[in-house]
């Protein structure tokens, strides 16, 4: 089982960072890599509550093609665990007919309050295989990155 891992630490006192990570709204604009915009067609952030992301990319992937489209990744999965100010743990599945994208992925985001703000620690259990490891370093890099932005920007 291949787990991804990135982490950042970002200028804004913890509730702020969990609320970003819980407000549909601010999902649909964060957490889309650099080239992508999201579309948040449900979100229930309680344990066993659903979520459906759509990420519509500008350009189609290296094979020409995305995991369910050829501009598009739709995650479909569920909130695990919450845990305010401190941890979002999420299930989840990519629809895509290529096996290469199968299975259930969990990811989890840890919150720790520090000095200067709050460090965002991500983690992606179980990554699909079709999945490279560098392309998924970039995206998780990327989204930490517009998760900084959008709360500072927030403030």
């Amino acid at each position: 089982m291949r787990i991804d891992r990135a982490s950042r630490l970002i200028g804004a006192p913890i509730s702020v960072v969990y609320r970003a990570l819980t407000n549909r709204n601010a999902v649909e604009r964060w957490l889309p890599p650099e080239g992508a915009r999201g579309i948040v067609e449900a979100f229930d952030p309680q344990p066993g509550g659903a979520f459906r992301i759509t990420l519509v990319f500008d350009t189609p992937g290296e094979s020409g093609a995305r995991k369910s489209s050829r501009m598009t990744d739709i995650v479909d999965g569920q909130f695990v665990d919450l845990v305010p100010e401190e941890l979002v743990r999420q299930r989840f599945t990519f629809r895509s007919d290529d096996p290469a994208f199968a299975g259930l992925m969990t990811m989890t985001w840890r919150l720790t309050s520090k000095e200067g703000g709050t460090e965002v620690e991500v983690s992606a259990e179980n990554v699909p295989a079709g999945i490279s490891a560098h392309d998924h370093q970039l995206g998780m890099d990327s989204s930490l990155q517009n998760l900084a932005n959008f709360v500072t920007e927030r403030r």
